[in-house]
């Protein structure tokens, strides 16, 4: 079985997903044969990151390096997504897709300056509209909660970017001195009755009002749209906001895999020297 990595280099942590290629994508999961994540680190080296990566393929039972004919690069991280191309290259043998202006989207990108767009927002809003059609909102649960907007047209109109939780929660451990880290989960009651509790109640309920108020408003402008949650915390949090129609924990491995397939299946693995 021949396997597409799709690698989402996100600013804490790299997702890969390994896709079955001769699989069918009509959702997310399917043809996604393994996942793992681990941290994003630019001091890491190609070779440290090929040894990561194939003790991870080993425990998925791919033990063949031939079977992945394909590499497809998410990153907003310069130095990291020069560490993860030399991987590819020097040791898969396989110049890796960059999600980058100049490649096939295939959807429309309003943005005033699309370059700073970020790839993973590219991937997301492809994947949403692939798979729930449009118009669309994606909320990405990452580093930071990012929103993204979709038209009735299939056009990427732009979005919003928020302070995520777990960064929301680290700067405001580091700002107070009688608060510490808490568990990102929902309390009792949005009343804390506890120090932990009324830190989890304005950081949990405050991003269910923040989501459901951005999303309104979005709605307002692109119309009845199809709301998506992706991202570290989506699973976590997702399902607990009423404007949340879906939660697709693996929506920007998918949409990296459907550009990968839209700009030719690129790779062929190069003979060694």
């Amino acid at each position: 079985m021949s396997l597409l990595l799709a690698v989402d280099v996100g600013n804490t942590e790299t997702v890969i997903g390994g896709y079955e290629v001769e699989s069918g994508a009509s959702s997310a999961a399917e043809g996604l044969r393994f996942h793992f994540r681990f941290s994003t680190d630019a001091r890491r080296t190609a070779d440290e990151s090929f040894l990561l990566l194939s003790q991870f393929l080993a425990s998925h039972g791919v033990d063949d390096l031939e079977e992945i004919v394909g590499v497809v690069i998410s990153s907003s991280a310069q130095d990291v997504t020069r560490t993860i191309v030399a991987m590819a290259s020097n040791w898969l043998r396989i110049e890796p897709l960059l999600v980058a202006p100049g490649i096939k989207v295939g959807m429309p990108i309003r943005y005033e300056n699309p370059r700073e767009v970020g790839p993973d927002r590219i991937a997301d809003a492809v994947a949403a509209v692939a798979l729930y059609g449009a118009p669309a909102v994606v909320v990405d649960f990452g580093t930071a909660t990012t929103f993204d907007a979709i038209s009735a047209d299939g056009e990427y109109l732009g979005g919003a970017i928020a302070p995520g939780i777990e960064v929301s929660l680290d700067a405001l451990v580091a700002r107070a001195a009688a608060l510490r880290k808490v568990e990102l989960a929902f309390p009792r009651s949005v009343i804390g009755r506890t120090t932990v509790e009324s830190i989890q109640a304005g950081l949990m309920h405050g991003v269910v009002g923040q989501v459901a108020g951005v999303v309104n408003e979005m709605k307002e402008i692109v119309g009845n749209a199809t709301v998506i949650a992706t991202g570290g915390l989506a699973q976590a949090v997702g399902p607990l906001i009423p404007v949340v129609d879906h939660v697709e924990p693996w929506l920007t491995l998918f949409g990296l895999r459907l550009l990968w397939e839209r700009n030719g299946s690129p790779g062929g693995r190069a003979a060694r020297a």
